[in-house]
């Protein structure tokens, strides 16, 4: 077989995966993206948080815990962080 037809053979099984599995695909990709913008709130508030008194890692677990629950996650991480001391 030639090169480019494995490269086409290889892009219509990954078009087939991701055609069955669409919805779990989309999901994933949103959970990325919120885990990313989670991680991106962290680095922007590190300054300002360790001015103000509390300080929170930017890590990939306190950045998932930021994109699944949001402000409401932020409290909890922030809770945890202080019954720890």
């Amino acid at each position: 077989m030639q090169e480019p037809a494995l490269w086409a053979a290889g892009l219509l099984g990954v078009a087939c995966v991701l055609l069955v599995f669409r919805k779990a695909a989309k999901q994933l990709i949103l959970l990325a993206l919120r885990t990313a913008a989670g991680g991106v709130f962290l680095t922007l508030i590190a300054p300002l948080g360790s001015w103000m008194g509390f300080t929170l890692g930017v890590n990939l677990f306190n950045a998932l815990v930021l994109g699944v629950l949001g402000l409401p996650g932020l409290g909890l991480l922030l809770l945890l962080r202080w019954s720890c001391l």
